[in-house]
């Protein structure tokens, strides 16, 4: 029996790409570089599937020029904003993500950017790199305390959660706003909100792990930055689609805001260049899920999907 055909339009970690290769035909952009829609076109007409990542966007426009020969899209990704799934689904292509395995590794970065943010990271790492640091004093580089502090969390799945793990270790007061309150296993102690401006207004931190969204695009603009309170911290290591990008550099130069940590952005690759002005916004360009272990699982976590989809079952992260 011929062994399908599946493109790998980025570079993937060395251990997917082996087992990849090992039981399908693969096509592998070993260069990395970006794919465009007329490249997603003209390729779904020589493989049965395709392991893409956010990079590669399945517009309405695209998905309606897709060849028949495509079949799946295996998502390298939880996030499937990337994907118009009622058009695939129009097209009869199955479309499946990667959740569970990079929460730990999201929530880490969110964690660090959390506490970049409050404790001044980018100020003081410059100042000690361009050997200008020259003085100290009790007054110096004073940030704002993480630990016993109230947390709010906006969006408490599997990444969300995770977060809340680990702010529990500093002893946070972590209150929640959810599509549905949480079991109370789940919940573990935090307190739920049900409304995203209720929970705002108890947040002298924030972090973002809810999905992009028609009803969630620009979730954080100039009015939900008034309800914070004054001097919070916000992270968003989810989507850069839910922040107004022109609110928050408004909200930080009011003083809203005291910092900011982001590791998405409306526009990715780059991101927003008026934010480089800004000492007490930490930026990392989109690494939640950069550690070893995790790609790996990503990767693997796709082509289980390919495998049970290709043997006539059911993928188990099936959208």
């Amino acid at each position: 029996m011929k062994r399908p055909t599946v493109w790998i339009p980025r570079r993937l970690s060395d251990a997917t790409l082996e087992r990849a290769q090992a039981d399908y035909d693969c096509i592998i952009n070993w260069e990395d570089g970006l794919s465009s829609a007329d490249d997603l076109i003209a390729m779904s007409a020589k493989v049965d599937a395709v392991i893409p990542c956010h990079s590669e966007h399945f517009s309405a426009e695209v998905a309606a020029q897709l060849d028949s020969r495509l079949k799946i899209i295996a998502n390298h990704s939880v996030g499937v904003d990337h994907c118009d799934l009622p058009a695939l689904k129009a097209r009869g292509i199955a479309v499946t993500n990667t959740p569970d395995v990079l929460s730990d590794a999201t929530a880490e970065i969110a964690m660090l950017l959390m506490l970049g943010a409050a404790r001044r990271a980018v100020e003081g790492d410059a100042l000690v790199r361009s050997g200008n640091w020259k003085v100290w004093s009790p007054s110096f580089m004073v940030g704002k305390q993480v630990t016993g502090a109230r947390i709010g969390i906006i969006g408490m799945g599997r990444v969300g959660r995770a977060f809340a793990e680990k702010a529990r270790g500093f002893g946070m007061d972590i209150h929640y706003y959810n599509r549905s309150r949480l079991d109370p296993d789940l919940e573990q102690g935090a307190t739920y909100h049900d409304s995203i401006d209720s929970v705002l207004a108890v947040s002298d931190f924030l972090s973002l792990h809810c999905p992009a969204t028609p009803e969630t695009t620009g979730l954080m603009n100039a009015d939900r930055f008034a309800l914070l309170p004054d001097g919070a911290v916000m992270v968003n290591t989810a989507r850069g689609a839910l922040v107004d990008e022109a609110a928050l550099i408004d909200a930080l130069d009011s003083g809203k805001l005291a910092g900011a940590g982001l590791d998405c952005f409306v526009t990715e690759p780059g991101g927003n260049p008026r934010l480089s002005a800004y000492q007490n916004v930490f930026m990392l360009p989109h690494i939640g899920s950069a550690t070893v272990s995790t790609r790996d699982a990503m990767g693997f976590r796709a082509l289980n999907n390919l495998d049970a989809f290709f043997a006539g079952q059911t993928p188990g992260d099936l959208l």
